[in-house]
């Protein structure tokens, strides 16, 4: 089998440490692995299939040999740096959000749209945590129904926050005031999540509205979002109000988003079956359920989704785009 030499840029961060996790329960064929991360970083060493490595600075020359690269080091270090990787070579999947609506830049979710990578530039933007476990159960639904409309509430774990978020869940839990976000998010839930434009979205709200129609390639979908931080450490939560052009069966929905790659059908809520964060955390499905016609529109359609947000929503769809292009023949 070949092998391949790959680099991991934010690597001591909460999405780069779990990067190297799922890296190695895929089970990918690394040759050679470099790690990068800030100056403060530099030097420390992370384990990677029981052996060590040294995190190293970035600078000019350090992607030469690396056939990938995954990003998770905030906007401004990718922006700068996913050219120079690949400009040296590598194929680059970024976590930030810098790239994501370059027209230039493939927007992934494997399991839907892996093909648009082709014939693009060599930077593949990962999507938002919350948009990606929500097009998937919406891409298996428009094939069969076709979406008009769309309108989203998040509830979105502190780990979206990176190790800031926890920190001060776990903090304010304590009794302390809160550091990192606005209120106390041990006791509220706060429906703030990046910053807001002078429409009344946020930048958050703004991805998923944006991201949902570039990956479903269906720049007509009407789409409205609010999302809201809750005090939960792990596994975002998504409602979706969704309207069709045709006439949505609830058993036909039931079926078409149990037989799709990704996705598992938790709906007995008399039973107290539904998805939840225990129920996502540390795995790789998209877990769909609540699924009920709405009653307030024809043709609706109300389902919540639930995943495991740094995993799934993060570490694991950029290694699974990687997987992908490998098992297909780079």
């Amino acid at each position: 089998m070949k092998k391949y030499n790959f680099a991991v840029v934010g690597a001591t961060g909460l999405v780069g440490r779990t990067f190297l996790k799922v890296m190695e329960e895929y089970n990918l064929p690394i040759d050679n692995l470099r790690l990068f991360a800030s100056e403060r970083s530099v030097g420390k060493t992370l384990v990677y299939a029981g052996k060590e490595y040294v995190v190293e600075p970035l600078k000019e020359g350090c992607f030469l040999g690396s056939d990938f690269a995954l990003f998770s080091a905030g906007g401004s270090v990718s922006k700068d740096w996913a050219p120079v990787a690949a400009k040296e070579g590598a194929i680059v999947v970024d976590n930030s959000s810098y790239w994501r609506m370059d027209p230039n830049c493939a927007l992934i979710v494997p399991e839907i749209n892996i093909d648009d990578y082709k014939g693009k530039s060599r930077i593949i933007a990962n999507p938002n945590c919350s948009t990606i476990q929500s097009v998937l159960p919406l891409k298996a639904l428009d094939d069969e129904f076709h979406i008009t409309k769309i309108t989203y509430s998040t509830y979105q774990a502190c780990a979206g926050s990176g190790i800031k978020g926890l920190t001060d869940l776990e903090n304010t839990r304590k009794g302390e005031a809160p550091k990192f976000y606005p209120h106390n998010i041990a006791e509220t839930c706060i429906p703030e999540i990046d910053v807001f434009g002078d429409d009344g979205y946020s930048k958050e709200e703004m991805k998923m509205v944006n991201e949902t129609r570039k990956i479903l390639h269906r720049d007509d979908i009407k789409i409205s979002a609010t999302c809201i931080r809750v005090p939960v450490a792990v596994g975002h939560g998504v409602l979706m109000q969704v309207e069709f052009e045709k006439p949505v069966d609830v058993v036909r929905a039931r079926e078409v988003l149990a037989a799709s790659e990704g996705i598992k059908v938790l709906d007995d809520p008399k039973n107290h079956v539904y998805p939840t964060s225990t129920v996502a955390k540390d795995n790789d499905t998209v877990y769909v359920g609540r699924i009920r016609k709405d009653l307030a529109v024809d043709n609706g359609l109300l389902l919540y989704s639930v995943a495991d947000n740094v995993r799934k929503g993060a570490a694991a769809n950029a290694v699974e785009i990687v997987k992908k292009i490998i098992e297909e023949g780079k």
